[in-house]
């Protein structure tokens, strides 16, 4: 098993799916053998893929705002790993980014969390990364999230930070209110240690 400084670099430079990526292949995530809190999330979007850092565009200062922390915290790799299903843009569809390429989770997934012994919070984002997280859940993204507690405290899912989620979160507001404060408490807890 390679190190994981020497995974990521490996994940880096991986051009498996180039031909199949409109942008280009740039492996966007952050990890370090030490992080608590582990962000596994879809793919990144189009302003990701042109800055290089993770939840770099609106998504992302919801999913801050969710976590009760600053991007200074957010992006401090020894304590938060981001490991997105696919770590390139994908392009985009008729509703939005294409799914992750299916290439992307087989080659690198198990080998990377493998590495990441220290997570005690596994904050899972949107149905790709739900499917591969839950194996087997046949409930819709409103029941898996709803069902959050059966996995509190080291496994939650969550609904995907997109302003495109507005009407689920309009119809959804025991999310803000219930789930977000003890999230919120619980990323303090894990971030203080």
């Amino acid at each position: 098993m390679s190190s994981l400084p020497a995974l990521l670099s490996e994940i880096r430079a991986c051009t498996r799916c180039a031909e199949h990526l409109p942008l280009g292949p740039r492996p966007v995530l952050q990890a370090q053998a030490s992080a608590r809190i582990l962000i596994a999330a879809q793919a990144p979007g189009r302003k990701v893929h042109a800055s290089g850092l993770p939840f770099d565009d609106v998504s992302g200062n919801t999913l801050r705002r969710w976590l009760g922390i600053s991007r200074e915290q957010f992006y401090d790799a020894r304590r938060i790993a981001i490991v997105p299903m696919g770590f390139c843009y994908p392009g985009s569809g008729r509703s939005g980014d294409l799914p992750p390429r299916p290439e992307c989770a087989p080659a690198w997934r198990a080998a990377l969390l493998a590495q990441l012994k220290q997570v005690q919070l596994r904050l899972v984002i949107g149905r790709y990364a739900q499917a591969y997280h839950f194996p087997g859940h046949t409930q819709s993204l409103t029941a898996l999230v709803a069902a959050w507690r059966t996995q509190w405290p080291t496994q939650l899912p969550l609904p995907h930070p997109s302003p495109r989620n507005r009407l689920w979160f309009k119809r959804n507001p025991w999310f803000e209110s219930e789930l977000v404060p003890l999230l919120q408490a619980r990323v303090a807890e894990l971030l203080e240690n």
